[in-house]
């Protein structure tokens, strides 16, 4: 579903991303951790190019989804973004009503009709499980609402145009414990229509919900693998450090 073929990645003269190649199945949460400043969300912004916003930055190697490489491409930005979507760590609703916020990619891409628009707004806000908290009060500010609902609001927004890969860089990292825990449950459900891949601090968290974790040190995959695997018996010794805690 997603594939990276000996990708190395620059800020300037900075060399942020040393010759990555990872395959990610389809319909499958796969999670990255490692210390700050290791690569993680600059590899997961790859995948819907949010790095090329970025002045003085180039990339060399392969970034397949779906067996295209996205990088090919330059006039297809847009159609790619609808196909990846993005979760950032803070809730980023718009200043708009709930209904709004979730219609927003839909009609700025011209997609469909009032009743269709309606129909997509109800259909991803209760994949992203805010329906029935939200269904009498659609017309009413998205700022109204608490930060874990504004981050399933985000969700909903970024399922709103049907894309098949779900990016999500540390989502629940500004959300107190329940709302996190929602958060979590959701992404389980959300694999069975979408590919996921999430950045994560927080181990236990990338333990819980991903089945592939990829460990990230330096600019480097220093492993990837099975996430069980991994938490229970790493292949290298700076992974099992990192785990346990004795860095990071």
């Amino acid at each position: 579903m997603i594939e990276t073929k000996n990708i190395n990645f620059h800020y300037g003269d900075y060399h942020a991303l040393k010759n990555i190649s990872m395959q990610m199945e389809a319909n499958t949460v796969t999670a990255f951790i490692g210390p700050s400043g290791c690569g993680k969300s600059t590899f997961l912004r790859l995948f819907n190019r949010m790095n090329d916003l970025i002045d003085g930055t180039r990339m060399s190697g392969e970034c397949l989804i779906e067996g295209e490489d996205i990088y090919k491409n330059s006039g297809q930005v847009d159609e790619l973004r609808k196909k990846v979507g993005m979760v950032f760590q803070k809730p980023n609703p718009f200043p708009k009503s709930i209904f709004e916020n979730v219609a927003y990619g839909l009609r700025v891409n011209s997609m469909g009709d009032k009743k269709f628009i309606e129909q997509r707004v109800e259909e991803s806000l209760i994949d992203a499980a805010l329906w029935d908290e939200v269904k009498d009060k659609l017309k009413k500010s998205a700022f109204e609402l608490s930060g874990g609902q504004q981050q399933r609001l985000c969700i909903a927004r970024a399922l709103a145009v049907s894309p098949s890969v779900l990016l999500m860089d540390e989502p629940a990292s500004a959300l107190d414990p329940i709302s996190t825990s929602k958060i979590e449950e959701l992404i389980h459900q959300l694999k069975k229509e979408y590919t996921i891949v999430i950045v994560t601090h927080n181990m236990q968290q990338a333990a819980r919900v991903s089945d592939s974790t990829g460990f990230f040190m330096m600019g480097e995959l220093v492993e990837f693998s099975e996430t069980k695997k991994m938490f229970l018996n790493p292949e290298k010794e700076e992974t099992q450090n990192y785990i346990t805690g004795r860095f990071g």
